[in-house]
């Protein structure tokens, strides 16, 4: 998975940004990206956001570091999967540099951010909480881009391909689990199961672990891997008829599906078969009553209000990007009006100078920040500055605007999720092609 990490930057804030800035790094400077700001002015930029802190701090800025496995994506890949989680963890309230570096054996990203943010002028904290929280962000990009990724209870990392394929059931793990579970039942004893596999077409290599080759599969996967139901012991187990797989704690969620031991012997334990259907019995009638509070007579009606709470949670993340680009959109607008504001003086003071040459080497950033502050305002059609406080008061309606719709959309994703479940549960009962059969009134 990409590694991440982050540091304080409390000085030389210009030879950090010199330095992750490096053309011999960055591709001659094409792996380069900011935002509210312009990389070659950003310690300027920095400087004047932090003259304004509402909080005193050493904290200049924040260096966050993203590194990914070798070989795994591409520079560019990278530098986007790099750029989303900038926008995502700063919410763009803060200006940021982007660089991806290739000059070492894995693609890695730095990004500096400033210390304060564009609107209020406030600290950014940097904690163990902010820290997890771009963690989550990293991760779930990776999965996006089908980057490895550390699934829970694992020490080393599974590719997101091959952790959806197993999900999907057609990974070479689960294909093996589900060939060891068809011929654990028709198995005599171990050697008639190695016998079984064999059949089949795997390879069988025996040793201190049990390890199985499907043809075309180019390396060989040790038993043990597969789960505690499927080492040695366990299948042999299995065989006999003896084997109970320690159960973790009831899934709390609405679910119909529970494996009732993959082994036909293991089913014939009657008190286990009791347990297992008491368990689904529970499950059915919490799916039905589900159904009936809900008001949902036939399956149709149940695929249509599917399709109704996906349609609403699609437009609720509609609306809440939306609302995201505005915000950012109002920050640097917000950024460059303060900007404006601050700088006004010296720019009086270079049209009043008598060597104005002379004037504009000594204040050449500054002054260039106003320059293109002033631009960018006229661009949007500004003839005068915007008054920043009615700007700072719209900024904050949206933010709560924003909040309700992240409550609204986490609301509406919750409920897509619960109704799937209960979807699948229903496709489970009735033993049917989803729309084929209506469910049967109550």
């Amino acid at each position: 998975m990409a590694v991440t990490k982050i540091h304080p930057i409390k000085s030389t804030l210009k030879k950090a940004l010199d330095y992750i800035e490096n053309p011999a790094k960055t591709d001659e400077k094409m792996l380069v990206s900011s935002f509210a700001c312009s990389y070659e002015t950003a310690d300027i930029e920095f400087e004047l956001l932090l003259s304004q802190a509402m909080q005193k701090g050493n904290n200049l800025a924040h260096h966050l570091i993203q590194s990914f496995a070798p070989g795994e994506t591409t520079p560019e890949r990278a530098h986007e999967i790099g750029r989303q989680l900038a926008d995502e963890v700063l919410q763009g309230k803060y200006p940021y540099v982007l660089t991806t570096h290739i000059d070492k054996g894995h693609v890695h990203n730095h990004i500096i951010f400033c210390a304060v943010d564009m609107v209020n002028q406030r600290k950014y904290v940097s904690n163990r909480q902010s820290y997890a929280y771009i963690r989550r962000i990293s991760d779930r990009l990776c999965k996006e881009y089908g980057l490895s990724v550390v699934m829970p209870g694992q020490e080393r990392g599974k590719s997101y391909a091959e952790w959806d394929a197993h999900r999907k059931g057609t990974s070479w793990k689960a294909t093996l689990k589900a060939a060891i579970d068809a011929a654990i039942p028709q198995a005599k004893d171990f050697d008639d199961f190695l016998r079984l596999l064999q059949e089949q077409g795997y390879e069988v290599k025996r040793g201190k672990y049990v390890s199985f080759r499907a043809p075309g599969q180019e390396r060989f996967t040790r038993c043990k891997t597969l789960g505690e139901a499927y080492t040695e012991e366990a299948i042999t187990e299995r065989i006999k008829g003896r084997f109970v797989e320690r159960k973790p704690k009831e899934n709390r969620k609405i679910s119909l599906r529970i494996d009732l031991e993959n082994s036909i012997k293991a089913q014939q334990s009657a008190g286990y078969e009791k347990r297992a259907k008491l368990h689904n019995l529970k499950q059915a009638a919490r799916t039905l009553n589900f159904l009936t509070e809900h008001e949902i007579e036939s399956y149709p009606d149940l695929e249509s209000r599917v399709a109704e709470i996906t349609a609403a949670s699609t437009e609720a993340a509609a609306a809440l990007k939306a609302a995201e680009r505005r915000l950012a959109e109002m920050a640097v607008l917000i950024k460059d009006v303060t900007t404006c504001k601050e700088l006004r003086p010296l720019l009086q003071e270079y049209q009043r100078a008598a060597d104005k040459k002379q004037f504009r080497r000594k204040h050449e950033g500054t002054l260039i920040l106003y320059e293109g502050a002033a631009k960018a305002l006229k661009e949007q059609g500004f003839q005068k500055l915007p008054d920043l406080y009615a700007l700072k008061n719209e900024y904050k309606q949206l933010a709560e605007q924003k909040d309700q719709m992240q409550r609204q959309y986490n609301d509406a994703k919750r409920q897509m999720q619960e109704y799937g479940i209960i979807k699948q549960n229903v496709d489970g009962i009735l033993r049917t092609a989803p729309g084929k059969e209506q469910m049967q009134e109550r």
